[in-house]
């Protein structure tokens, strides 16, 4: 039997059940009937206090969003729209892979990152995308080719896990199949995950 890539996902907001939460734990449900492990870090498990050297002691929240993300095969970041940028709750929480940077794999080499964003109205969508990119170039990552945008004025999500688009659900199964291509292809030869996924 193969191993199983470790896919963690990012997002939404301090509301819970927000459509970037909800996005999300979409995603995740894709990537987990694709055959992947998945941990879910949103709303409060990233309410964390301000990234800066030597504050991950203090939190055991951000302890196990490190651990997480040190071991994963493949990233899914879901944020709403924030005047054109990522939330600062997502950004903050992505400032602690420096905690990764002397790591045999530093920051998110190696992994793909897929990324969503929900914004009410359709202006800030792509703003946003590119910003999320921008920062996951940053950190080594491998943006997916597709990025997803929802405009949250228009369509609706189930606490079910589907969205009412069909268009908006066909995006979001493909952005799994690409951040699980890639686990796949680029992890097989890792080692099994130490980490405990949900």
């Amino acid at each position: 039997m193969g191993r199983r890539p470790f896919i963690v996902g990012m997002g939404g907001t301090t509301r819970a059940e927000s459509s970037s939460e909800l996005a999300l734990r979409q995603c995740l449900s894709a990537v987990g009937r694709l055959g992947a492990r998945t941990a879910c870090f949103a709303a409060d498990a990233l309410d964390l206090p301000m990234y800066g050297a030597g504050r991950i002691s203090g939190s055991e929240k951000a302890r196990a969003l490190v651990a997480a993300l040190r071991d994963c095969d493949g990233i899914v970041l879901s944020s709403p729209a924030y005047h054109g940028a990522m939330s600062g709750l997502l950004k903050n929480a992505l400032d602690y892979a420096e905690e990764l940077r002397a790591d045999a794999r530093p920051y998110f080499e190696g992994r793909a990152v897929g990324c969503m964003v929900c914004a009410y109205g359709p202006q800030a969508i792509g703003a946003t995308l590119a910003s999320m990119r921008t920062v996951i170039h940053a950190l080594r990552g491998w943006p997916t080719p597709l990025g997803v945008g929802v405009n949250s004025a228009a369509v609706t999500f189930s606490a079910t896990g589907s969205c009412s688009s069909a268009d908006v659900n066909q995006q979001i199964d493909l952005l799994a199949h690409q951040v699980m291509s890639f686990a796949n292809m680029f992890g097989a030869d890792r080692p099994l995950h130490a980490v405990a996924a949900q």
